[in-house]
């Protein structure tokens, strides 16, 4: 919401550090985040809409506030509208004279924002970004990579919480107007956010790479229904995009639109690789590296690789990298994390490789590669063919440890009415195999009524991972869906399958 970024910007312009958590986090997880920081003030909507339904943040505040001792003041911002006796944005405002906003000089890497690592498997990391980096980066981005320019009208889907929440918001630098939304991007109908891009004549739209897939399992045509004129690019990211939802794309939404896949994360809170104007778009690549960074596959070796996937690494350093961990004095928890695996060398945790025409392609984290018969293989090839597969909505593949070797499980979510057959699974197996080989091959499929989520709405492997390894899930306030995790109690029993 608007007052979203007034109090960003208000906080940043007195050099304060900015930090979110979007309403939907439960207690739990604002916690293990918040108390890591001792923040001063804090900013809450009183409650928030999402698939028609009405949530409070309201009866979350006092046990959030009892963990969070540090805390001075609280202010609220009515958005449903409830009585309470926290101080109040608009009561605020009209309390004060200002007109202009001034900001106070800092220096180029003092803290600018503090975002948090997943959290998916212990205490989310506490990550500092420092303000020149950020800024430098998101401006290079925006104005070269994106083609955004003065009275360009921006939107990307994306929570408070997210880094593309951050990205989108340094667009005001670029003069540009940004486009937010609050609620569930389906809701009222598939094509609610498309009507709103063509009201406003969007010209870059961003969304996630799920959404798109969504829409193309659903067989939304939006050409038939809007007129996007103004609309340049479609930017995705959160996963890679599948060849499949590129030919979608320019098939059911708009022709003559670029389609820019972009891939970095909260670590960097921009990108290593995206899109540009000026290079073809080809179908299921990412166009290139982004400006000023050093990019590189490199194989376990550590030796750079032309052909073949390995780890996206960046060999010098940039801007834009993390100005440390917050509390990590020594930081011996940043450099584990970045730099641990390749001596002075950025270790990023994507499995990808080089295309012949010199753009990239992501076969998902390298932490969750699958290594059946010691053979790396990432997720993203095994999903890639599932886009094929009508009858599936969603999945997670991942690799359970099987007699001294590694078994791939494949957990799906089917489409409404449909069944997971015998005869389906072993089209689905063999439609992998034919189009990429039989150690791609799946040795369980599993249908689930739902899949484990984070808070940015993207599958999470990791989780998926160990609960079929048996092992305790530690951070359950991390997911979006954690009540899911009970269907996956049985899965453990696969171990004597």
């Amino acid at each position: 919401m608007p007052e979203t970024v007034a109090a960003m910007l208000a906080a940043t312009s007195l050099g304060a550090v900015w930090t979110a958590c979007s309403p939907d986090f439960g207690t739990q997880g604002v916690i293990d985040r918040f108390s890591q920081i001792e923040p001063k003030v804090l900013i809450t909507v009183d409650g928030y809409h999402y698939n028609g339904k009405t949530f409070s943040c309201l009866d979350r505040l006092p046990e959030i506030l009892e963990h969070l001792p540090s805390i001075e003041r609280v202010v609220v911002i009515s958005y449903l509208g409830p009585e309470h006796n926290y101080s109040r944005w608009d009561q605020l405002l009209s309390t004060s004279d200002a007109t202009e906003i001034t900001f106070t000089p800092v220096n180029f890497n003092d803290p600018l924002y503090i975002l948090y690592s997943s959290g998916t498997t212990g205490i989310p990391k506490c990550i500092v970004h420092g303000v020149g980096g950020t800024l430098l980066k998101h401006l290079s981005e925006h104005q070269l990579q994106c083609n955004i320019k003065p009275a360009d009208r921006v939107f990307y889907f994306t929570t408070c919480s997210w880094m593309m929440w951050h990205w989108l918001v340094s667009t005001l630098a670029s003069r540009a107007h940004i486009v937010l939304f609050d609620g569930s991007p389906t809701y009222p109908t598939p094509t609610f956010l498309w009507d709103i891009a063509q009201e406003l004549q969007i010209n870059f739209f961003g969304t996630s790479a799920k959404y798109l897939s969504t829409l193309h399992k659903l067989e939304v045509d939006i050409s038939k229904t809007h007129e996007l004129k103004e609309l340049r690019t479609i930017g995705s990211t959160g996963s890679p995009l599948m060849p499949e939802t590129f030919d979608y794309i320019w098939k059911n939404i708009k022709q003559d639109v670029q389609i820019s896949s972009l891939s970095g994360g909260t670590d960097i809170v921009s990108c290593f690789v995206m899109g540009n104007p000026l290079s073809p778009v080809q179908r299921g690549e990412i166009q290139g590296p982004t400006l000023g960074l050093a990019i590189d596959i490199f194989n376990e070796k550590g030796e750079s690789v032309k052909t073949g996937a390995g780890e996206l690494v960046c060999t010098k350093p940039f801007p834009c990298r993390p100005i440390g961990f917050w509390k990590d004095e020594q930081n011996e928890k940043y450099h584990n994390a970045y730099y641990e695996k390749f001596p002075n060398t950025w270790h990023h945790g994507d499995f990808c490789e080089w295309t012949k025409n010199h753009g990239l392609i992501i076969h998902g984290r390298s932490d969750t590669t699958l290594n059946p018969g010691g053979v790396r293989i990432g997720t993203a090839e095994i999903y890639r063919q599932l886009e094929n597969i009508d009858e599936i909505i969603e999945c997670i593949a991942v690799g359970q440890q099987w007699q001294d070797d590694e078994r791939i499980i494949l957990f799906v979510i089917m489409k409404k009415d449909v069944e997971l057959t015998t005869d389906l699974i072993n089209k689905i197996k063999l439609h992998i195999r034919q189009n990429t080989t039989p150690r791609h091959v799946p040795a369980k499929i599993i249908a689930m009524p739902d899949l484990p989520r984070t808070k940015n709405n993207k599958l999470t492997e990791t989780t998926v991972r160990d609960i079929i390894h048996g092992k305790e899930i530690k951070n359950k306030e991390a997911l979006l869906n954690p009540d899911c995790l009970v269907f996956f109690t049985k899965i453990a029993e696969l171990r004597e399958e």
